[in-house]
């Protein structure tokens, strides 16, 4: 024992080590208390939360059996579901495709330069190609940009249009679709054989002006050059030009005569 404090003097005690003292803080008084309180450990939440899910997932089980037992017996439904195993899902049959029988192509967007024998030397890497047309201006000749080619075997139009579309030739990206063989014109490949022969205009306008006239064509003719004439001259006048345009000289063809052989 140590010697004793002086009289009117308190002593403040020190707690021990390891002691615990609410001397300080006196909780059953203090307004705070609630705030104090223990929580309850976080594996009791645990517990308690997986009891819940453990209930839930009972419960849940409890109401699907109940509403099979209530549904229709075995066979008496298309939706029926077992009571046992897994469910069973009924699978449609798929209606099977239609065999392809489609030779025809048609590719659009053809770039300038890329015709008839550069198309049939391309598309001969995939197999045998029987035809092969480019629509044409019937005036110029020139490409529509857009063409048909015919292959000997279904298989193989279906692999050129399935892998060919889309792909990019001279900037251009050709379009290349199968042709059902319903749809295909009765006079698609007619003249493909012997190619395409631009039409001479010139040609058929020289060879109508140079073909002899009869007597009722050429009265036509000068009617015309006459009424055109007058036309000019009046338009010369209305613009206050003093002009006097030469007269017109013409001539008038003889009928034609007959002639007989004697014999």
């Amino acid at each position: 024992m140590g010697p004793k404090p002086p009289s009117g003097i308190q002593q403040k005690e020190t707690p021990c080590p390891g002691q615990k003292t609410l001397s300080r803080l006196r909780l059953s008084s203090s307004p705070w208390r609630p705030l104090f309180r223990r929580l309850p450990p976080l594996r009791s939440q645990v517990s308690s939360r997986t009891d819940m899910g453990l209930r839930d997932k009972k419960r849940n089980q409890r109401r699907v059996l109940s509403r099979r037992s209530a549904g229709p017996k075995t066979g008496e439904g298309k939706d029926f579901l077992p009571l046992e195993g897994k469910e069973k899902r009924i699978k449609e049959k798929l209606p099977e495709e239609p065999e392809n029988t489609a030779t025809v192509l048609y590719i659009g967007h053809i770039p300038h330069g890329f015709y008839e024998d550069q198309m049939q030397g391309f598309f001969q890497q995939f197999g045998a190609v029987k035809r092969v047309r480019i629509s044409r201006n019937r005036k110029t000749g020139k490409s529509k940009h857009y063409g048909y080619i015919e292959f000997e075997n279904p298989e193989v139009a279906k692999i050129v249009a399935d892998e060919m579309n889309n792909y990019l030739l001279y900037e251009h990206t050709l379009q290349i679709a199968l042709v059902p063989p319903e749809k295909v014109h009765a006079k698609l490949w007619k003249g493909v054989r012997k190619g395409f022969v631009p039409i001479d205009r010139v040609a058929i306008e020289r060879k109508k002006l140079s073909k002899d006239k009869t007597v009722e064509e050429h009265k036509r003719m000068l009617e015309g050059i006459v009424k055109r004439d007058e036309k000019r001259r009046k338009r010369i006048k209305a613009a206050g030009i003093d002009y006097e345009c030469p007269a017109l000289v013409g001539f008038q063809p003889s009928a034609k005569k007959i002639k007989f052989d004697e014999d």
